[in-house]
Order: structure tokens, then C-alpha cells, then sequence
């Protein structure tokens, strides 16, 4: 058993949304210092005071208490922001800190981020997410993570207070860039999931009646069964992953395909089923809630 309480690490945390909060919950819990930045949300915020968390008012104040900062916000662009901004984290991290992007960013931001902060003697690793909110909560999350051994050795104890599959994939970059390749297998799932749905309609079979043959045979999984969640059972909750945030990812995998040259129809076709919701106003609804955008497109009336 890891003994947490035996660190020297004093945990930073930006991004304590849906996803951070049971993170950020979890480090404090089992014994981190833990520094976070508000959030726009001020519940989070306060749950975790309340637990023992200190909060700081920028990110230059979450380095300047902070050995490990861990990012947990929606790309490259708000990642780059708190690095490097005004008050941000380059401005006051010590040497032989680590900033931590927990976030699903572009592979070329990250390592370019990383060979920047190199030079100041500071350490970053890329340490993206999967599963939900729920196994955020419970510390059964799983993280891909990109970093030098060293970095990845005094990284594991710190993850292990929320993740329970940690996987050393490689170098600096490679945790995003196989975050993309994992989202574009999830929601390519999701696109598919959504447009059989919506044809079935139209030929009568009902999503009941499909997932009846669907579910326990060859073609189900984890992701389905979420997914259907909201379709049979109307739970919103099931899957909080926004389309929005998916047509940025796959968006990301375009642009890395684009960079080796790779012709990707597939993902192309992912991703526009992605943009044709977000374009509909569909940007913070849900994964699951994907049918009815292939309803609408298609002369559907949907509630």
C-alpha cells in the first residue's frame, strides 16, 4: 500500500469541473497538500476548502505553494493560457517542478510546452483521462501517461489516489496522441451507436427492441451500455462527456493524422457527424444525446 501521507509533494490543481472535483477530492483526502484555483463554479471550490484544499486566486499562486501542478481543463488553448499567461505557472514554478496536462490537448502544444518549461528546469508529463466523473469520485479512473521514466516514477504514487490503470505509454506527447486515438474509437462507436439508432427508427425497429439484440452479444461493450442509458432510460448522467468536447478532439486527431501525411476518411467522418451537432447549438449536450442531432438532420422532429 502506498503511504501517502510520507510525501514531500504539495499537489497543485487547475480544473476542479465535473471531472477535477473527484480528482482534486481524492488527493486531499488521502493526504496531499493541495493547493486549487477557483473555479467559476464555486461548489467544487468549497467542497473541497471545506475537506482541507487551500485556494489560490492564479495559477502563479498554485505554483508558488505547488511541486506537482496538475492541469484538468479542455485543451491546448486554456492549457497554454495557464502556462504562460499573464500571472500564469512558468512565471513562479521552482526548478524541478512538474506540471501534469490531464487534459485531452493536441500532441504538437504539448511538446512544444514541454521543451519550453525543459528549459526553465521544470518537468511536464501528459497524463490524460478516461472513464467518468463517477470513477473520478471513486479513484478508479484510468490515465495513459506520457513522461521520462524519472518524472513517471515520482508521478505514480500522486496517481494513484484517483486512477486505478496507470499506463507508462511512452515519451512526452505520447499520452495525448493515444487519448486521441482512444476517443476516436469511443466516439466512433458513438457516431455509429447514433445513426443505427436513428435508421432503426425510421424502419421500425425500436431502440428497446435494438438493444435487446445489441446488449450481452459481440457488439457490446462499456461504452454502449452508457450510451444507451440516456436513450433507454433518459439519464443524462450516464455519460458527461460533451459533443462539443468531442468534435475537439477529433478535430485534434485530424490535425495529427494531417501531420504524418495520413489519409483518415474514417475519422473525417467521425468527426463531422460530431460538427454537425455542434453546428444544431448541440456543443454542451451530451455524447449519448447524439441521436437526435441524426433525427433533426434527417426532418425528425425531436422533443
Amino acid at each position: 500500500m502506498v503511504d501517502f501521507m510520507a510525501t514531500t509533494e504539495r499537489i497543485g490543481f487547475i480544473g476542479v469541473g465535473s471531472m477535477g472535483h473527484g480528482i482534486a477530492g481524492n488527493l486531499v483526502e488521502k493526504g496531499f497538500p493541495l493547493t486549487i484555483m477557483g473555479h467559476r463554479n464555486r461548489a467544487p471550490v468549497e467542497d473541497l476548502v471545506k475537506r482541507g484544499a487551500v485556494e489560490a486566486k492564479s495559477p502563479a499562486e498554485v505554483a508558488e505553494r505547488s511541486t506537482i501542478v496538475f492541469l484538468c481543463v479542455t485543451g491546448s488553448t486554456e492549457v497554454e493560457a495557464i502556462v504562460r499567461g499573464p500571472n500564469g505557472l512558468k512565471a513562479t514554478l521552482k526548478p524541478d517542478s512538474i506540471v501534469v496536462d490531464c487534459s485531452s490537448s493536441d500532441p504538437t502544444s504539448t511538446t512544444a510546452l514541454a521543451a519550453e518549461l525543459q528549459a526553465a528546469g521544470i518537468a511536464f508529463a501528459d497524463a490524460p483521462l478516461s472513464r467518468t466523473p463517477k470513477e473520478a469520485w471513486e479513484g478508479t479512473l484510468d490515465t495513459m501517461v506520457g513522461a521520462e521514466d524519472a518524472v513517471f516514477a515520482r508521478l505514480q504514487p500522486v496517481l494513484q489516489t484517483f486512477a486505478a490503470r496507470i499506463v507508462h505509454i511512452g515519451g512526452i506527447g505520447d499520452g495525448h496522441r493515444m487519448k486521441l486515438l482512444n476517443n476516436f474509437l469511443s466516439l466512433g462507436y458513438g457516431a455509429l451507436y447514433a445513426e443505427a439508432l436513428a435508421l432503426a427508427d425510421r424502419v421500425g425497429i425500436s431502440a428497446k427492441r435494438f438493444d435487446s439484440v445489441v446488449r450481452g452479444g459481440r457488439m457490446d461493450c462499456g461504452f454502449y451500455q452508457t450510451f444507451m442509458r440516456f436513450t433507454l432510460e433518459g439519464d443524462r448522467e450516464a455519460h458527461k462527456f460533451t459533443l462539443g468536447n468531442a468534435f475537439k478532439d477529433l478535430r485534434y486527431l485530424e490535425s495529427m493524422a494531417d501531420k504524418i501525411g495520413l489519409v483518415n476518411g474514417v475519422g473525417n467522418a467521425v468527426k463531422n457527424a460530431y460538427a454537425t451537432a455542434v453546428a444544431a447549438g448541440g456543443a454542451d449536450d451530451y455524447v449519448p444525446m447524439l441521436p437526435s442531432y441524426i433525427d433533426r438532420l434527417n426532418g425528425k422532429k425531436t422533443s
